[in-house]
């Protein structure tokens, strides 16, 4: 049965289609059949693992508005075991087009109902807004994995994230939770990031992952070749790091499956 993360932060430019990119492709190294979902209109985590803008190929648009069926959207990556749930600009429409439809906050995750057995994890890449396209994601979501840079803004950051959790809790899904916090673009040698990481740990504790995401120059270029970081340069410290990551989500979902009543 697949665990279905939203990777989110409503703070754009923190890393959030460069962590659904590289942390899916580190699942499905580890050998563990993951689905990305590019929730984004602007389609960067579709053209950062090598599809082209295309107007002829179905999306993640067609699905919301229940002209396809999931099966039908799903394209193979260059990364054995990853596939991706594509994104397109038509997307966009889906904010306006959908207020007046039925059940319209639960779209998403009746679409991708069909799958749960498909994959182990399913990844959704959000969009920074709070719109309905994110509004969707954090209904079909069962957790949510929030990457934060190590500045004075993501603080600020926290307020709102709570609270936008705690209504998607009370209005549409009750189980939602913050799976986990990751520290991105991280550079420890400034005494802000490191003030600010503290902050962080002390108020989300464990859900703080062990690893970080450094600043790395080959996870800035990876995108620009269509490829995950491991394909485009294994070794470098991005690589190395997300696999990192991909290892310890694995792990923490084991222990969270083994802690369930039987």
């Amino acid at each position: 049965m697949a665990r279905l993360l939203a990777i989110t932060n409503q703070k754009g430019g923190v890393g959030k289609t460069t962590t659904a990119i590289n942390l899916a492709a580190s699942l499905a190294a580890a050998e563990v059949p993951t689905l990305l979902v590019d929730c984004d209109p602007q389609a960067n985590a579709t053209s950062g693992l090598g599809f082209a803008a295309d107007p002829e190929r179905l999306s993640l648009y067609q699905g919301l508005r229940g002209e396809a069926a999931a099966e039908a959207l799903i394209l193979p990556t260059a990364m054995q075991g990853l596939d991706l749930l594509p994104s397109s600009r038509d997307l966009i429409g889906a904010n306006l087009e959908l207020v007046e439809a039925e059940e319209r906050e639960f779209r998403l995750k009746k679409l991708l109902q069909p799958l749960a057995e498909r994959y182990g994890f399913i990844l959704l890449d959000c969009p920074p807004a709070l719109d309905l396209l994110n509004l969707n994601a954090l209904v079909a979501a069962e957790g949510l994995l929030v990457p934060m840079q190590c500045e004075y803004f993501a603080l600020e950051g926290v307020a709102q994230l709570l609270a936008t959790v705690e209504a998607v809790r009370a209005h549409w899904n009750p189980t939602l939770e913050i799976a986990g916090v990751l520290f991105t673009q991280l550079d420890d040698r400034t005494t802000l990031s490191r003030q600010v990481a503290e902050s962080l740990r002390q108020h989300f504790g464990e859900r703080v992952f062990r690893t970080a995401i450094p600043r790395n120059i080959r996870l800035a270029e990876a995108p620009s070749h269509g490829l995950p970081a491991l394909l485009y340069d294994l070794r470098s410290k991005g690589a190395e790091a997300y696999l990192q990551l991909a290892h310890e989500v694995i792990e923490r979902e084991q222990a969270r499956s083994a802690s369930q009543p039987a």
